[in-house]
């Protein structure tokens, strides 16, 4: 992309504000990937303004109970991991990765904050120890009417890290100095009754007029009609399908349709009932298809086509896929994306959904797989017949097992975003633009050599 002239003289000044129509503060979407995208993950991405969308192998009840959580988490402060003091120091430990805030809080019954355990608390003491034996009693309790910069000050004055966040004497939340920072930064993605989004998938087979009305009884803010091939009859069935039981319930909630690579895939899906398409075919690092079936597209060509197709229909796409450095998201945005779904990028951060492991030389990775891979279609088929789904794990098309390194610099979530916005805005700055549809306008994107494009990389492991 070349650099145009610019009037824009800050970074701050960019409005990420995406343009699909789903209006997030941030154009950012969590895939709908078993392995990436749970609570932890939808209420993190949720509060520093983009979404994430629940997978569709997951039962009715559960999804439900999901969104349930995330609606009732605070939209500022984030939840803390709590035990009780008689949890045995090694429970505690297991629980500790599960947020990248590092700390377990230690409540009584009446969920009122005795202390703090983390690592280094434990070092050295025995697993079947209690935490009560060995949490940090200095802690710092504010009060929920306490602002980000106010708790940023306090901290920082009296050299702690994280700061208890209570209602009354009960606790509420957790802010360490970087979350204090973040709030201040980010605005949350919320719905009109100021809680958390979060979007849900739909799979096209089955009973997708019943899975459409719980997520709506449930509270689901959009919904992702999901599958590998989305330019295919029962694709058009069911968004259709879909899209008249939303009408009937005179529901504002958009649904989006996928996958496509194609403008006329774009426009048939679009004339079904899409509200925002879904594009990518093979992009994916755990997608196998376009060296197994031969079928797929180069993904920015593909948005750049599907974009303006959609464009043309007064509706917008979703970039999904193929995102593995901040500048992927910048293009994508370029090219004409409303926003941009990131998958296995994120697989490798605390709020996955997976556990932490250790390979042998001590590096913390998650396990990661592909939606179309044979452990994938074995969670989607689990009622099936012992013979349909023998049959079904035949036609796999994607990795059902690879390590996602936790990156040291940047284990969270919410460390991998400050990295692609602060790109995304920097991309808007050069561009000479103040918001994403101005980016859209005013970027020009040429092609380059391989060796240009090696001429660009830095010499540095995190790239």
């Amino acid at each position: 992309m070349a650099p145009n002239r610019s009037a824009v003289t800050s970074r701050l000044d960019v409005d990420l504000t995406s343009t699909d129509g789903v209006a997030t503060p941030l154009p950012i979407v969590v895939a709908n990937m078993t392995a990436i995208s749970g609570r932890r993950m939808a209420e993190t991405i949720a509060r520093r303004g983009g979404i994430a969308i629940v997978p569709q192998d997951i039962p009715v009840d559960v999804v439900s109970g999901v969104i349930a959580k995330v609606k009732n988490a605070h939209v500022v402060f984030d939840t803390p991991i709590t035990v009780s003091p008689t949890t045995t120091v090694g429970e505690a430990l297991s629980l500790i990765h599960k947020r990248a805030h590092g700390v377990v809080v230690v409540v009584d019954d009446d969920r009122r904050p005795l202390g703090l355990c983390s690592v280094t608390d434990t070092a050295g003491v025995d697993r079947f120890a209690q935490v009560h034996e060995v949490m940090t009693t200095d802690v710092m309790v504010l009060p929920d009417t306490a602002t980000p910069p106010e708790i940023f000050t306090d901290l920082t004055a009296r050299h702690h890290k994280v700061a208890l966040i209570t209602s009354g004497e009960r606790l509420r939340g957790i802010m360490t100095l970087k979350g204090a920072l973040r709030a201040a930064l980010y605005d949350p993605a919320v719905d009109a009754a100021g809680q958390l989004r979060i979007g849900t998938a739909i799979g096209i087979s089955g009973d997708v007029t019943h899975r459409v009305e719980a997520m709506l009884d449930a509270g689901s803010d959009v919904l992702v009609m999901d599958t590998a091939h989305g330019h295919q009859e029962r694709m058009i069935s069911a968004l259709e399908s879909a899209r008249a039981v939303v009408a009937a319930r005179g529901a504002e909630v958009p649904i989006v349709a996928g996958n496509v690579v194609t403008a006329a895939g774009v426009t048939d899906l679009i004339a079904a009932g899409a509200d925002v398409v879904k594009v990518g075919v093979g992009p994916g690092a755990m997608c196998t298809t376009r060296m197994q079936t031969g079928v797929g597209r180069p993904q920015f060509s593909a948005v750049l086509e599907c974009a303006a197709a959609a464009r043309a229909e007064g509706k917008s796409i979703w970039a999904d896929g193929g995102v593995r450095h901040p500048r992927d998201v910048a293009l994508a945005l370029a090219a004409g994306a409303g926003s941009v779904m990131i998958g296995s990028w994120f697989a490798g951060t605390h709020e996955s959904t997976g556990d932490l492991l250790y390979d042998h030389e001590g590096r913390a990775y998650k396990e990661s797989f592909g939606m179309a891979s044979a452990r994938a279609v074995r969670m989607r088929t689990r009622e099936a017949s012992a013979f349909e789904r023998a049959r079904a794990a035949l036609f796999e098309e994607g990795i059902s097992s690879s390590r996602m390194y936790l990156d040291p610099q940047r284990p969270g979530v919410e460390d991998l975003l400050d990295f692609i916005v602060s790109g995304v805005r920097s991309s808007c700055t050069y561009a000479g633009a103040r918001d994403l549809e101005q980016f859209h306008d005013r970027a020009v994107v040429g092609i380059q050599s391989r060796s240009g494009f090696e001429e660009g990389r830095p010499l540095h492991a995190s790239w």
